[in-house]
């Protein structure tokens, strides 16, 4: 039987679980969820994720492990080198990640896989979440960051639209967390940490916000994702687990905007990361 580990290294984690090809699902026994430093030294961060999947394969066969990494980009996912130039990370720039966690691991480097964190999320929903058995999927993931992939019923890929241009910026900055953060400190003089503390305040100023960002959203699905020709659009990330506030707008523009396009929200969430990597290395895998 095939040993499959997904992996989802965030900004500040690093998400891991076995996968079974049969039922295609995590083993809940084998999650694994521990705290990263993405500020700290190169070998600090490398000795934090070798310790955590050590923990996780201490009882698997090592001959024959397959591990897939779900990383966010700027990065080299084919030769496994890091080329993140911002904060966070950075100073694993130019590192083949790779080849340093094969040595440390004791494993070949060919049992090892990465794929871009969006395009992962898309892929573990068609392995095993809202849009099995879809073809020509859009997958776009809202939280931190704004994440967009495209599956055309054969292959998963990232479209990196996040910084395309829009207003005086680019959209990620209109589609993430840090905007309704500001937008909600222009508004009222006070802080909250996200939609979470957000869906909690009051309903007209709740309404207000989440009306804007279903403008801006609603915007980005007719600039960039109509040309894509999707059948359906599957959303990811915590600002999805906020779509009920602001569904009734977005769906009334796309309307106006002659688009028709069924939406679905992740079940799954992080563990469609998790899933995705592990399914991206089933395919990737000279065993598969």
């Amino acid at each position: 039987m095939k040993q499959i580990v997904g992996i989802d290294i965030g900004g500040s984690h690093i998400t891991m679980a076995q996968v079974t090809t049969e039922n295609r699902e995590t083993i809940a026994s084998t999650y694994l969820r521990e705290h990263v430093d993405s500020l700290a030294e190169n070998q600090v961060i490398l000795s934090a994720w070798v310790s955590a999947i050590q923990k996780l394969i201490a009882n698997l066969d090592k001959n024959v492990v397959l591990i897939g990494v779900a990383m966010r980009g700027p990065f080299d996912y084919e030769i496994g080198i890091s080329l993140m130039a911002y904060v966070k990370f950075f100073n694993i720039i130019n590192l083949n990640v790779k080849k340093e966690l094969a040595q440390r691991l004791s494993i070949s480097e060919k049992q090892i896989h990465f794929i871009n964190d969006a395009a992962a999320f898309l892929e573990g929903e068609i392995f095993d979440g809202v849009v099995q058995n879809h073809r020509r999927v859009f997958g776009i993931t809202l939280g931190t960051g704004l994440g967009s992939t495209f599956y055309d019923g054969k292959i998963t890929t990232d479209e990196d639209l996040w910084d395309s241009p829009y207003k005086t910026s680019i959209f990620e900055n209109y589609l993430t967390t840090n905007w309704s953060i500001k937008r909600y400190k222009e508004l009222t003089g006070a802080d909250i940490s996200g939609t979470k503390d957000l869906r909690e305040k009051s309903e007209d100023l709740r309404t207000i916000i989440f009306d804007e960002y279903a403008d801006h959203f609603s915007d980005f699905v007719v600039q960039h994702v109509k040309a894509y020709n999707p059948k359906v659009l599957v959303i990811g990330g915590n600002i999805a687990k906020a779509y009920p506030y602001f569904q009734e707008k977005l769906t009334n523009n796309l309307e106006n905007n002659s688009i028709n396009l069924p939406i679905k929200i992740s079940a799954i969430f992080e563990d469609a990361a998790i899933l995705g990597a592990a399914s991206y290395t089933l395919k990737q895998s000279s065993n598969y």
